[in-house]
């Protein structure tokens, strides 16, 4: 068994102070921007950043779907963490600031993957897809704050 690493990193035109607060909405804005991978969502406690308990099903393909539970956390100023009760994985969002209104965010997914033969499947093709992923997220994420 290994670790397995998706990553995805994004310019975004907005402040990373907006691009962080929109992350961590997990009631409005972040709900908005998960793509149709994502489906019974509903946030158990909280709902803005820390403390916050969000479940959703995650379709990474039309036969492998997670059931996820995720308990957020925010280590620093710069990050949020989702950590899966149901799983190894873990989802680092990290936003800092570029420039003048613009941000980059980077999220990077990790997880204990399987062993054999279907683990260097998994390793070999489920970062690239779940980088797609995180990359719709990043986009409709920034289609979400041009809109405010």
């Amino acid at each position: 068994m290994s670790q397995v690493v998706a990553t995805a990193e994004r310019v975004v035109r907005a402040p990373a102070e907006q691009v962080r607060a929109a992350l961590a909405d997990y009631e409005g804005a972040r709900r908005r921007a998960l793509p149709e991978q994502f489906s019974d969502y509903r946030v158990e406690a909280g709902g803005q950043g820390a403390g916050t308990r969000v479940h959703w099903r995650f379709a990474a393909t039309s036969k492998r779907v997670r059931d996820q539970l995720l308990e957020v956390t925010e280590p620093t100023a710069d990050s949020l963490v989702e950590s899966d009760a149901n799983s190894s994985m873990v989802t680092t969002w990290t936003v800092l600031p570029a420039d003048a209104g613009v941000s980059t965010v980077r999220v990077r997914t990790t997880w204990n993957g399987a062993g054999g033969v279907g683990g260097f499947f998994e390793s070999t093709f489920a970062p690239k897809g779940l980088r797609r992923v995180h990359e719709q997220v990043l986009e409709r994420l920034e289609a979400e704050l041009a809109g405010r």
